[in-house]
């Protein structure tokens, strides 16, 4: 597919995300498969066919694709059929897959102590302490700020999480402690885990690389990734007996509901520091 082809109406879809307030990952994502399928076609999305758009599905299955890319082209056609090119009677074509549950894997309480003291460093221990003691996710954890933290209050702010909301996360004296740790020896400013450039976080990259270390380290036979700390932490939850209300209080109360007080790593003068 030529510039002169898809410039006209990468804008377009482009300015109607954005007219839609959509994440920027999603916007690269919904181009990127729109640009697949124009490579497919070998001319423009706005002179597809119905048999175009069936076409495409069956080389996407005969290529293999698994089924979070099929449900992936098919929010990206779908959005670029109904909105920008007012064809819905070609989005109809278009339906997706349903893919089986499978119970998520889970460290025992056990195997979260050897993971965690196997980290590459107190950096990284920190890091990967807020995924399993506060369930955040891994976009979340480098997106935290010094001024996130909220002693008083023992809680974390996390700004635009899942669903681009505000919400607080539960933070126990034990994690407190090793940030407070994390602080006193790297004094951060601005972001709570930087990255090379203390002017930027920590990347995605960066934590899922030091969380495979970490499993390995520590022997850990399991597949472990960032989202296996945060399915971890709500299992230890449930086997603690906490109310599933509580849980879901904590990883999805919208911070608008609480009071934001003044963060604090710093700890308070009648704690040793």
């Amino acid at each position: 597919m030529t510039d002169q082809a898809v410039s006209p109406l990468r804008r377009r879809m482009i300015e109607d995300m954005s007219i839609r307030n959509f994440a920027p990952k999603t916007q690269h994502d919904y181009v990127q498969r729109v640009k697949e399928f124009a490579a497919f076609l070998g001319r423009s999305p706005d002179a597809a066919k119905a048999e175009d758009v069936r076409g495409f599905r069956l080389h996407l299955a005969s290529c293999g694709a698994g089924t979070p890319k099929i449900n992936a082209t098919v929010s990206a056609l779908r959005f670029l059929f109904n909105v920008t090119l007012d064809r819905p009677d070609l989005a109809k074509q278009l339906a997706f897959m349903h893919e089986p549950r499978k119970v998520p894997v889970v460290l025992s309480p056990e195997e979260v102590a050897r993971f965690l003291e196997a980290a590459p460093s107190i950096k990284y221990k920190a890091a990967l302490s807020v995924a399993c003691g506060a369930g955040l996710r891994v976009s979340e954890v480098i997106s935290l700020k010094v001024s996130d933290v909220d002693s008083q209050r023992m809680m974390l702010r996390v700004e635009q999480g899942k669903g681009r909301k505000d919400r607080h996360a539960m933070l126990s004296p034990v994690l407190l402690d090793l940030l407070r740790e994390w602080y006193r020896i790297a004094r951060p400013q601005g972001w709570l885990f930087p990255g090379e450039n203390p002017a930027n976080p920590m990347t995605t990259r960066q934590l899922t690389r030091a969380c495979h270390a970490a499993a390995e380290i520590a022997e850990i036979t399991k597949r472990v990734t960032p989202h296996t700390l945060h399915h971890s932490f709500a299992t230890h939850l449930l086997e603690q007996n906490i109310d599933i209300r509580v849980i879901r209080f904590c990883s999805a109360t919208p911070s608008s509901r609480l009071r934001r007080s003044t963060p604090g790593l710093r700890p308070r003068r009648s704690a040793t520091s």
